[in-house]
């Protein structure tokens, strides 16, 4: 694992892939709004096994769930991919409590779960609220 953070402008936040149907289901513009929540430049990172997930979910999924993975897909362009390997038993949500946890950044995800574990980690979560805009928890 890379232990230090990405050089870069701006605030590092690491999108979960569930994050990244925002747009499509409730009209949410995502990186306007993560600008506006943390009040300038945003750097959003997707970490390799996100993007792995998102292609897993593809293969065995439904034509129309399939043109939202791929709108999910296409959104992530917009981001920074970083090559993370998994460890062995380590799942998608411990790769990104890693990073977080590393790097001192929010993650943003809508996922309930990973939340409450990222919430007991003591590492900000930034989440849709009311299906209208982006808000955050924790100290940041």
């Amino acid at each position: 694992m890379d232990e230090v953070e990405p050089k870069s402008r701006g605030r590092t936040v690491i999108l979960d892939s569930n994050f990244l149907f925002i747009p499509l289901q409730f009209g949410v513009d995502i990186f306007e709004e993560l600008e506006r929540l943390l009040g300038g430049l945003v750097r959003c990172v997707v970490p390799s096994p996100i993007f792995d997930e998102l292609q897993l979910l593809k293969q065995d999924a439904k034509p129309s769930l399939r043109k939202k993975i791929d709108f999910a897909l296409s959104l992530s362009e917009k981001c920074e991919k970083i090559e993370e390997s998994t460890e062995p038993d380590e799942t998608v949500d411990d790769v990104l409590v890693r990073l977080a946890k590393c790097w001192k950044c929010p993650v943003a995800t809508n996922d309930a779960e990973l939340r409450r574990r990222l919430r007991a980690e003591e590492i900000s979560v930034i989440f849709l609220r009311q299906r209208a805009y982006l808000d955050i928890e924790g100290a940041f």
